[in-house]
Parts: structure tokens; sequence; C-alpha cells
């Protein structure tokens, strides 16, 4: 196969990552309009990530947060998101690199774009066999859409106002599975109604 000298998948990448913060810049200047909320998950890891060292203990590789009922004082800027979250009870400000983000995912439409980890030269370290574009997609055009379980992993949980809200959140979040590197349906993200 010939040598992609452009580098198609690094531009859609970037594209993509712009995409995610155009709507996290909306979304601060206005709150989320109808249903929509947002599960981002990110590498804890990933140089600019600020977390509480209590959250870096509980994700010491990758996190899912939830941008749905209860989160303050989002701002975005040009290479990262700030967010303001309650975890158990305990609020927390993460700041987030855009670089950092592994996926996006809003259930309320289906829309779910999923970022390959990156080495230090820009090439992907973990891309799917069928590249960037087939893993974005809506998810009722394409069932593989999937996101792929890190051992360590877990979501961070919604805040809780009531025995309702925190019966919601759990059934939210997605499966874990006993095997390392399984793949989970978008079906976990769902809302359940």
């Amino acid at each position: 196969m010939p040598k992609d000298m452009i580098r198609y998948d690094v531009l859609a990448q970037e594209a993509f990552r712009g995409l995610v913060k155009k709507v996290l810049t909306e979304v601060s200047h206005a709150g989320l309009p109808g249903d929509h909320h947002f599960y981002v998950m990110f590498d804890t890891r990933a140089p600019g990530v600020r977390i509480s060292a209590r959250l870096k203990e509980r994700y010491p590789e990758e996190m899912t947060i939830v941008i749905q009922h209860q989160y303050w004082e989002l701002a975005v800027s040009d290479t990262a998101f700030e967010v303001g979250l309650s975890f158990s009870g305990v609020p927390e400000k993460l700041v987030v690199p855009f670089a950092a983000i592994r996926g996006f995912f809003d259930p309320s439409v289906e829309f779910a774009v999923q970022f390959p980890l990156v080495d230090e030269n820009g090439n992907a370290a973990d891309m799917p066999a069928e590249g960037p574009v087939k893993a974005i997609t809506s998810v009722s055009d394409a069932p593989a859409v999937s996101v792929r379980e890190v051992p360590g992993a877990k979501p961070a949980e919604p805040p809780r106002e009531s025995e309702a809200k925190a019966a919601e959140a759990k059934a939210a979040e997605p499966r874990k599975s006993e095997e390392t590197g399984a793949v989970v349906s978008l079906d976990a993200f769902r809302k359940k109604t």
C-alpha cells in the first residue's frame, strides 16, 4: 500500500477534536440543549491533564466523565477544557486537554467518536483496522462503534441528588467486563427507560 504522505488520519482526528471543542464551547455559553449530554473518556496520564490525587489514584489510566445534570464552570480554551464535577459528593475541578480525549459520546443522538492513542511522533498507537473514519459514525449506522474497556478505567459517577437519580446514574454506567480489552457496546451508555 502506498505511504500516506498527507496524513489523512491525523487531519481527520484534528477535525473531530475541533468538533468536540466547538460543541463544548457552545455548551459553555448556552448550556446543554434538549436531552443532549456527553460522556468524555480521557487518558489521565496525558500531559496537561489536571485532576486531584484522589481521582488519579482511582483512575490511573483512563476516566470517563459525564456532563449532564450537575456541572459548573465549563470553560474551553484553544487546547483544553475545564469543568467542575462532583465525585461521591466531593466537588472537583478537572482540566482536560483535547489531545487527551479518547472518546466523546452523546447518547441522546447516538453520536460517538473515538480517538486513538498517539505516540510522541504523532503516530496512532492503537488505530483500529478500519481507520478513524469508520470509527466515527452514528451508532445506528455502525454497530461496530464501541468503547474498549481498559483495566482500571471506570466511568466517573454522575452527581446524585436522590435515590431515583442514583438508580438512573447506575443504569447509565457502562457494564464492566471480566476480560481485559473487551468491547462494550454504546448501548451501555444510553438512557434506560
